[in-house]
């Protein structure tokens, strides 16, 4: 029957942009991207969980208006990614939805992750099962939760003969080995677009720097840069995972003495995004041939450069170029997550996130 094999992916990250919701096809050997739609947040909603990630008053009743708040403009996203397609919401087996995340706390002791949303409402609202809450199930089993995505990596990606790497720049960075003689692997880098979306909005009124112009108006500061990589996290072995938990314009703030010009900062935290993923690869894949980049940071044109020029031999392109666009890579892995639910097939890499083994991910929320 044809309608089984339509999923919907929704997506909405740590750069607290706006819902990514795409159409998958399943029908045939390999998912097939059918359609996208973006849904951006407001500015008001974007501050609004902004605070949320940090402790503050009256957290559980505002957090539980917001994921209402973000149920319905998932469901508007449902209904924008359907419209025009000829395919009906019933023909739809499921909606894979991460939510937003307002918390990832993996360390020992804590072990817990929180995503906004009200998976039960969006059903109500979409009259579709929705597959939701991906993560907690791997870390009960001991994993991180994170990153999730370079099971989809190896699944859409991998090449038998080539040694590729997957970078994904969202707000925070992560990259993915898919190496056809080793194991897949795969963790966080650090911070991508988070900390200079931050300051550019801070300092510009703009929510994100355009091509990377205002950073590259800049000089990088050497030993802004060093106090920046002095972060712990940065020498920790994988398996990794962060958020804003960690950094955030707190944790950036306590690096500057104060007197630095804005757009230096900007050079110096692009400068950090490129270098954390550079030392990344070149720790932990050396022998990769190619490189593609996917999320927003992708069509950070002044990154790219950065990441191209410290990089030498490899390729370094979009992840265009093997057929799905930057800009649809992880909601078509959240479509993805929630078919290996439906199906029950395992959605997480146990070798990626540290859990005990594999497990079958999201919780259902039946029509």
């Amino acid at each position: 029957m044809e309608s089984a094999y339509y999923y919907i992916g929704i997506m909405s990250g740590t750069s607290l942009d706006g819902v990514d919701a795409v159409l998958v096809d399943f029908s045939a050997a390999a998912p097939v991207l059918r359609q996208t739609f973006f849904c951006p947040y407001g500015g008001e909603l974007r501050e609004q969980l902004l605070a949320l990630h940090q402790p503050g008053h009256d957290e559980l009743n505002r957090a539980a208006i917001l994921s209402n708040q973000l149920s319905s403009l998932y469901a508007q996203a449902t209904a924008g990614v359907l419209e025009n397609t000829g395919i009906a919401a019933r023909q739809i087996t499921a909606i894979g939805c991460h939510g937003q995340t307002i918390r990832h706390c993996p360390e020992a002791g804590k072990n817990y992750t929180i995503q906004l949303i009200n998976a039960a409402l969006l059903a109500e609202l979409t009259q579709i099962t929705v597959v939701a809450d991906f993560r907690s199930r791997d870390i009960a089993a001991g994993g991180q939760g994170a990153p999730l995505v370079p099971a989809f990596h190896h699944a859409i990606f991998k090449h038998v003969d080539y040694h590729r790497i997957i970078v994904n720049i969202g707000g925070i960075a992560n990259i993915t080995r898919l190496d056809p003689c080793q194991p897949v692997s795969g963790f966080d880098c650090g911070p991508g677009n988070l900390l200079m979306d931050a300051w550019c909005s801070r300092h510009t009124g703009n929510v994100y720097d355009k091509d990377g112009q205002w950073a590259a108006s800049g000089r990088i500061i050497p030993a802004l840069l060093e106090r920046f990589l002095s972060e712990d996290f940065f020498t920790r072995k994988p398996p990794k995972s962060t958020g804003r938990d960690l950094f955030n314009l707190h944790w950036l703030e306590q690096k500057l003495c104060g007197d630095e010009a804005p757009h230096d900062v900007q050079a110096t935290l692009l400068q950090l995004t490129a270098t954390t993923i550079a030392w990344s690869i070149q720790e932990h894949c050396p022998a990769a041939e190619e490189i593609y980049l996917c999320g927003g940071g992708a069509h950070n044109t002044a990154l790219v450069d950065r990441l191209t020029a410290s990089m030498p031999g490899k390729i370094v392109a979009l992840t265009d170029q093997l057929g799905v666009a930057a800009d649809w890579v992880e909601a078509f892995a959240f479509a993805w997550l929630a078919h290996q639910t439906i199906v029950r097939k395992a959605g997480s890499l146990a070798e990626v996130t540290g859990a005990k083994g594999n497990r079958i991910l999201g919780a259902i929320y039946p029509a």
